[in-house]
């Protein structure tokens, strides 16, 4: 099976080589898996595009800022285009364990799976579990993904997410801008498709700040609780 990373990556300059340095390693250990790797550079306004560009790392310059959703869907085209037959979001601030890629994409290798999550709130893997704040907000985005679409996700914010060429046509072409990750479970579920969630390791960050920085708004827990409830209530085919 062909594999690809999608690594997408903003102001990076600090985390973005020790990411592909360790990718790299992984895949000289794993030489079995048909393994690439594209970062989608979202208009970065630090080194990170020098660094991709001075160390030949495979990557796409996007000239605006499409924030997070529209970087990622990127990723989704390209992997579609070049017709890969797994694609994995791999956030480039360092904090997804490459040495859990083969639990996230076995349940599709399997067939039992079309979209896998991995999850840090699963079997005690992770020792990274976020703040408090976070995981009070995660907590109320799980109640109400559970309560649209019957099915409990534990790390709705996870972005350590591998898709099956079924779901990678489907992100190629609808993507959500804002708040991607519980909008994009939703729909998945409310499509049929099988989801599942896998326990994976997570670190802090190597380096810098997150780009989220709104866990604590009121104003941002209502946005997507919303959102969740109007992509939960629409009918799919």
């Amino acid at each position: 099976m062909k594999i690809l990373l999608i690594i997408p990556a903003y102001n990076e300059e600090s985390n973005i080589l020790y990411v592909i340095n360790s990718i790299n390693e992984y895949k000289k250990k794993n030489k079995e898996l048909n393994l690439d790797y594209v970062v989608i550079n979202d208009c970065s306004t630090d080194n990170t595009g020098k660094i991709l560009d001075e160390n030949n790392i495979i990557h796409i310059d996007l000239v605006h800022n499409l924030g997070i959703g529209g970087a990622v869907q990127t990723g989704y085209k390209y992997s579609y285009y070049k017709n890969y037959d797994i694609a994995i979001q791999y956030d480039g601030d360092g904090q997804h364990d490459i040495n859990y890629l083969k639990n996230i994409i076995q349940p599709i290798i399997d067939n039992n799976a079309d979209f896998v999550i991995g999850s840090r709130f699963i079997d005690n893997v992770s020792s990274f579990k976020t703040s408090f704040s976070r995981r009070l907000g995660i907590n109320i985005l799980s109640f109400f993904i559970k309560l649209v679409c019957g099915k409990k996700i534990y790390d709705t914010t996870s972005g350590f997410r591998a898709a099956n060429k079924d779901i990678i046509k489907l992100f190629a072409n609808d993507y959500p801008i804002e708040y991607p990750e519980p909008i994009t479970s939703v729909e998945v579920i409310k499509r049929k498709f099988r989801l599942k969630e896998v326990a994976v390791n997570m670190k802090s960050r190597v380096a810098g700040k997150s780009s989220i920085h709104s866990w604590k708004s009121v104003y941002y827990m209502i946005n997507v609780c919303l959102s969740i409830l109007i992509t939960g209530s629409r009918r799919y085919k």
